[in-house]
């Protein structure tokens, strides 16, 4: 973000209106203003503002450049504000940077792909309310392309040493407990932590995440 954009959403202060806020918004993606203002002018505007303000302005960075007929509709939408308002509601509580880069994330990829059923879009604002910074850390070490190279190196391995080597300053115990709690939320299959395998079975993970983790994933991932 470049000091000019940074500008647009001066701190709070306690004249500060819903209207101020949609109209820096505005400045940026005009079409997304209004929908936005309509959600705000019914939230209480507290200190927790500044989260909403940091959200709403990665993610218009991310759709700026972005047009399509479907997405200007969208955004007019019953479906979309009523969205907004859950996912902005959750924002204002969410005092991890990382989770709010997601909650941008989500909204961005919301607009740009409009035709996404409604109840799975709110299935995954839940999730997303679920997870927690290293949750998201986990799924992105599980993401990672294998290093095939080191798998040639070893004859044997495992999940839990593949994922202890990608996450260097998370203990075993911790990783373990995170591999757990992505199961029980259907995220990922890692119910066998331990048990060895071959090398490249044990490096390439990518096939550990399920199908609703990945649509997860494809949600909160910056849009570009």
């Amino acid at each position: 973000m470049n000091e000019e954009e940074k500008d647009l959403l001066p701190s709070t202060t306690p004249q500060e209106t819903a209207i101020d806020v949609a109209a820096a918004l505005a400045s940026i993606v005009p079409w997304v203003g209004g929908p936005v203002g309509a959600v705000l002018a019914g939230m209480s505007l507290t200190r927790k503002i500044n989260r909403v303000r940091e959200v709403l302005i990665n993610m218009a960075e991310q759709i700026k450049d972005f047009q399509l007929e479907a997405s200007e509709k969208y955004v007019k939408t019953e479906d979309f504000q009523d969205l907004l308002e859950k996912t902005l509601r959750q924002v204002a509580d969410e005092r991890d940077e990382t989770k709010r880069e997601a909650y941008a994330a989500f909204l961005a990829n919301d607009i740009k792909s409009p035709g996404e059923p409604y109840d799975e879009k709110v299935r995954i604002l839940r999730t997303l309310e679920e997870v927690q910074a290293d949750h998201i850390r986990l799924l992105k070490a599980l993401l990672q392309e294998p290093d095939l190279k080191f798998a040639e190196t070893m004859v044997t391995g495992s999940i839990s040493q593949t994922l202890r080597r990608r996450l260097r300053d998370m203990s075993p115990e911790r990783i373990a407990d995170l591999a757990h709690q992505l199961v029980d939320m259907r995220l990922a299959e890692l119910s066998s932590l331990n048990t060895t395998m071959t090398a490249r079975g044990a490096e390439d993970l990518r096939s550990r995440i399920t199908t609703y983790g990945h649509r997860f994933i494809q949600y909160i991932i910056a849009a570009s």
